[in-house]
């Protein structure tokens, strides 16, 4: 396909215009226009990286010349009006494209848990985790003794005498760069200084020192690194108090929603490092917003401690994590030692101490280990279990005896790639969905506007709903003639949410036969895990005393209905919680507390990874969960439902 006609520049670049901004940026001949997009900082929605498989990426042609790939992800209404997809399309001339609104990743709500203002922070079924205030950074003063022919100690063994009499600690260290100020600034200060103190393992490190009673604060940043978003807490780790909350878009998204498109970029040429710029970007963007916002010194921020996945830990750190998607899934690393902030590009004071999270597994990482801390798990005599739901569904039950964990490969679909008008829970996005059963369509949008797609919390309803309706059937598939909103577009049916007329976009907004089997297969990979789990250790989900639901999704779940899809196991509703984003509040805790960071290595060291694949009928039990609620009926006893249950499958 070839559109227009276009000058190409005198340095054999061309020029692409994004409106409706007007920003106009030149790029190499045959760039794509995704390409084109980043390098002129316009967030285009892509979910699949550039692959040409999600559908995220439309972008309109004005004028000028470009080439673009048949795709079928394109209704024929759609190329008629010059849609094209950015990651197909490349740039032979110079070229203006408009972004419609659907296309535009922009700012979405995301659970950043700014409401817990103490240490003491609320746990999630009312109680509270109790761990000793203990910050791995610290600030002292001391008034040390002059030297004399009786105390002839060095400068270097005084100063950890005095360090010691406050703050055992059998093994210490100072930095070269620290030793070497060292001699000069005790006896300009007249021997009193404020020592900054981190623990790196076993060894108490002085990261500075400085003369006088040292005014400045000691302060600390908790990161919760996602696939999809990343938060950060500041921390007052003198007061423990929980100064401001940020969050933000993880940019690595541009190169795929999912985990493994990112493992696999970043075993390109350059792909790393890319990615490893991208996630320390934002952060260093959050700190900035942080200490702006609250009037500080980024020298007084000595600490930055981040808790993610184990692909996400290692990008962050620069570590190579092909290895991680390959067999036997091994990782670089499960507990990396704490690093000097600056050698991988965090902004806080030089002396600084980046820490990261242990793993548990290639697939169940750090920000499992927080979430199995946050709620309690490991310190409960009864059998619990965390479910994280998310583009990896990961699964820990046990109790303080014995703790086993796995990874549900979900994919993206509930946050919205792989559907063709998903989205993110941003502003337009539709979040909550019923149906009459006269089939009257009500729904609300993040925002209240005019919806302009579909997020997950609103998917997991319009399934729920269609079901209980009849307006699918137990395996998803649409059933034609029962509504008018169930029509045939393009070869496939598609059921009409939102017509063009009501929504932002000027197009039909509607979840097609395609979305509904990538949903179930996402929702069957979740309940797959859970059950399968269960099966390995031959566990009753009677016997599970609590299910925390975790994440910034599954914050917005209607239990009722995500029970009713067949998402979670039937349990009594009064057993499950939502315990909110476990990761950022397991880093909080692991910050401003010695005892709590101890036990989050603890708990990475004791937790069982087991292998979903493993299980020799796993393949059998996702294909059950692929219906709805589930093929076997009697798993779901408490279902109760309104239509004809159908006789067979």
């Amino acid at each position: 396909m070839s559109v227009g006609s276009g000058a190409i520049l005198k340095d054999g670049k061309v020029q692409v215009t994004f409106w409706p901004e007007g920003e106009r940026v030149r790029v190499p001949l045959e760039a794509t226009l995704l390409d084109a997009a980043k390098i002129a900082g316009v967030d285009l929605a892509s979910s699949c990286g550039g692959d040409g498989l999600c559908g995220k990426c439309r972008v309109i042609v004005k004028q000028g010349n470009v080439t673009a790939q048949p795709t079928s992800l394109l209704s024929r209404e759609e190329i008629r009006r010059g849609y094209v997809l950015a990651c197909l399309t490349k740039v032979v001339g110079d070229v203006e494209v408009e972004i419609p609104p659907e296309s535009r990743a922009e700012a979405a709500q995301i659970l950043i848990d700014v409401d817990a203002q103490r240490f003491r922070a609320l746990h999630p079924v009312g109680g509270e985790i109790e761990v000793r205030a203990a910050p791995l950074i610290r600030k002292l003063y001391l008034d040390l003794p002059r030297p004399s022919l009786d105390d002839s100690l060095s400068d270097q063994s005084r100063l950890f005498r005095e360090i010691r009499r406050q703050r055992p600690a059998p093994i210490m260290q100072l930095g070269l760069k620290v030793l070497r100020t060292l001699p000069k600034l005790l006896r300009d200060a007249d021997w009193k200084v404020t020592v900054t103190l981190g623990w790196r393992g076993g060894t108490l490190e002085v990261l500075q020192v400085e003369p006088g009673n040292a005014s400045g604060r000691n302060l600390g940043v908790a990161v919760d690194v996602g696939t999809s978003t990343v938060v950060a807490h500041l921390l007052d780790l003198d007061t423990t108090e929980r100064m401001d909350a940020e969050a933000v878009y993880n940019s690595q998204r541009a190169w795929g929603d999912e985990v493994t498109r990112r493992i696999v970029h970043a075993g390109t040429p350059g792909g790393l490092d890319e990615l490893q710029k991208a996630v320390v970007g934002n952060i260093n963007g959050l700190i900035s917003a942080l200490v702006q916002r609250n009037n500080i010194a980024l020298g007084d921020i000595a600490a930055v401690l981040c808790a993610g996945n184990t692909t996400m830990t290692h990008l962050l750190l620069g570590l190579d994590p092909t290895s991680i998607r390959k067999t036997p899934y091994i990782p670089t690393s499960a507990a990396s030692p704490p690093v000097r902030a600056v050698e991988v590009g965090i902004q806080i004071n030089p002396r600084g101490l980046l820490y990261t999270i242990p793993s548990i597994g290639g697939w169940v990482g750090g920000d499992v280990t927080a979430g199995i801390f946050a709620v309690g798990l490991r310190r409960s005599k009864k059998v619990q279990m965390l479910i994280d739901i998310g583009t990896n569904g990961e699964i820990a039950v046990g109790n303080c005896e014995w703790t086993i964990s796995c990874s549900a490969s979900a994919g993206p679909a509930f946050e919205g790639s792989g559907v063709k008008h998903g989205m993110k829970a941003m502003h337009g996005a539709i979040e909550r969905v019923e149906i009459t059963p006269e089939g009257a369509v009500h729904y609300r949008t993040v925002g209240n506007g005019r919806p302009r797609g579909i997020c997950g919390s609103g998917l997991i309803d319009l399934i729920a709903e269609l079901y209980k309706v009849g307006f699918i059937d137990r395996s998803g598939h649409l059933a034609p003639g029962k509504t008018e909103r169930v029509r045939e577009r393009d070869g496939m049916l598609e059921f009409v949410l939102a017509p063009a007329s009501r929504s932002e976009t000027g197009q039909d907004i509607v979840i097609t036969q395609a979305d509904l089997s990538n949903l179930l297969s996402a929702k069957a990979a979740i309940y797959a895990g859970t059950e399968v789990l269960a099966r390995a250790i031959g566990l009753d989900f009677r016997e599970v005393e609590r299910v925390y639901i975790a994440g910034g999704f599954g914050n917005y779940l209607d239990l009722e209905k995500a029970l009713a899809i067949g998402l979670i196991p039937d349990l009594p509703l009064e057993k499950i919680r939502f315990a909110g984003n476990t990761s950022i509040l397991g880093a909080d805790l692991g910050l401003l507390s010695e005892d709590a960071w101890q036990e989050l290595h603890a708990i990475a060291e004791a937790v069982t990874y087991y292998d979903l694949i493993n299980y020799p009928n796993y393949y059998d039990e996702f294909l059950a969960a692929r219906f709805l609620p589930h093929t076997d009926l009697s798993r779901f006893k408490s279902l109760k439902r309104s239509q004809e249950v159908e006789a067979c499958i």
